[in-house]
């Protein structure tokens, strides 16, 4: 009952020709921003959009007075409006990177420095048109917030046509721009142009930052480039289909957006575009596979109980150890005698013993249990690497005998697997593979509390 109120006005959404063209549009421009923006954040230069729809402001301003002072009534057109936008983003742009290049003012001090000269710009300048006769229905206050319910075809066709320019340009520069993005130094060593290279880059963002003006405004322009980039970095490593993602993810948040916005008209159109898209983003942050909460979790969780398996395996070796210099499946073990070893709560330990035996590493036997030939194998590889390691540790990194145990303990679960394959190569001429090295250090009966790692 509580989903019907939700979900019947998208069920009675009128996809009119109106609707269309705009979902159409609103599309292509998150697909274009989506991809340009990825290249933004391999670039490290997220910021710049917010910088360039900041610098915009007094662009437009000035775009209407020009038009103004030339043809009453001309300052209100569109593209003159857009180019003046453009035109002063370009420039806000061009002076991060003078200040930049300096070298006496860091960047994110030029990013605020530039942001606050034009948008204190702007809003001045927007005042003083307010003032002028016709000022008051020059519609410049729709820039900043966006106008996506209101666009007409003509716009949308020019939004559409720009958006699939700008995204051909940046497919075309696809290997120059991802060279940039990730080593500079080494593409400008490799004799590549990245002055220019970052100032196609620049205007690339500056053309989607003025064309996303009309759908979601200045404010909030800088979204479409940097939600979808960063949502789409959880789902992969490849610098390709991280753009690729990004340019899906965009398109699909700004579509799903306008949807919404058309099912409630009351609601602001650009503000549920760059909702949507943060809801893609958080989507991303919780369930994505690289680095997402859930695998984040996933993986601690799963390295816990690698490491409480592995000190489990350990400490029944140690035991069996202590009644014979070479374990086997004949020796038995209690719960109290592998408790005595650690400081595991009991309800912990008993998990544990009923993994190993499901997993067939562990056989009951009345109140005592022992290893089967499988448990067997495990525990003597991980006594094995321990003690390789602890040599190691003595050897090249100085530790003392009395305390390499808890070092290697902190250590030894995070070793590389390159780094153990050395290990069994440096010390496999004195210790056969396979066999069991003695404890470099006494192995006591029993450790309190306070001495567990």
């Amino acid at each position: 009952m509580l989903s019907r109120p939700i979900f019947l006005p998208l069920a009675q959404l009128n996809w009119d020709y109106n609707t269309q063209v705009v979902f159409l549009g609103t599309t292509l421009l998150g697909i274009a921003a989506g991809v340009v923006g990825a290249f933004m954040v391999f670039r490290k230069r997220a910021l710049v959009g917010d910088v360039i729809g900041h610098s915009a402001l007094p662009g437009l301003g000035l775009a209407f007075l020009f038009g103004e002072w030339m043809s009453p009534g001309a300052g209100r057109s569109t593209t003159s409006l857009m180019g003046g936008a453009l035109l002063a983003g370009l420039v806000g742009a061009g002076l991060v990177l003078l200040m930049e290049r300096t070298r006496r003012i860091k960047s994110d001090a030029a990013l605020a420095l530039v942001l606050s000269l034009f948008y204190g710009g702007g809003t001045v300048l927007f005042s003083i048109i307010q003032r002028l006769p016709g000022g008051g229905q020059a519609g410049l206050g729709s820039f900043l917030s966006g106008k996506t319910a209101s666009l007409l075809a003509a716009d949308v066709s020019m939004l559409a046509v720009a958006a699939v320019v700008l995204l051909g340009i940046t497919l075309f520069f696809f290997k120059e721009l991802i060279l940039i993005g990730f080593d500079a130094e080494y593409a400008a060593a490799g004799g590549w142009p990245v002055r220019t290279l970052d100032t196609l880059l620049i205007f690339l963002v500056a053309a989607i930052t003025v064309l996303g003006m009309q759908c979601v405004g200045l404010v909030l322009v800088v979204a479409l480039l940097l939600t979808p980039a960063s949502a789409a970095r959880f789902w992969s490593q490849d610098a390709r289909k991280v753009v690729a993602l990004s340019g899906v993810l965009g398109g699909l948040s700004a579509g799903l957006g306008t949807l919404i916005s058309a099912t409630w008209p009351r609601l602001p159109a650009g503000a549920i575009i760059v909702l949507t898209g943060l809801g893609v983003f958080v989507i991303s942050l919780t369930l994505g596979r690289q680095g997402g909460l859930w695998e984040r979790w996933r993986g601690s969780r799963s390295l816990q109980q690698r490491i409480l398996r592995d000190d489990v395996l350990r400490g029944i070796y140690e035991i069996l150890e202590a009644s014979t210099p070479t374990p086997d499946r004949t020796g038995t073990f209690s719960p109290s005698e592998l408790r005595s070893r650690h400081s595991w709560p009991t309800r912990q330990q008993d998990r544990l013993m009923m993994e190993l035996i499901d997993e067939g590493s562990v056989i009951s036997q009345g109140d005592r249990f022992r290893l089967t030939e499988h448990g067997l194998s495990l525990a003597r590889q991980t006594v094995r690497l321990h003690r390789l390691w602890e040599l190691y540790l003595m050897e090249y990194a100085n530790a003392a005998q009395g305390h390499v145990d808890l070092h290697a303990d902190v250590s030894e679960h995070f070793l590389d697997p390159r780094l153990l394959a050395e290990l069994e190569e440096r010390y496999g001429s004195r210790i056969p593979m396979g066999s069991v090295p003695q404890s470099p250090h006494a192995l006591p009966s029993a450790v309190s509390p306070v001495e567990s790692h």
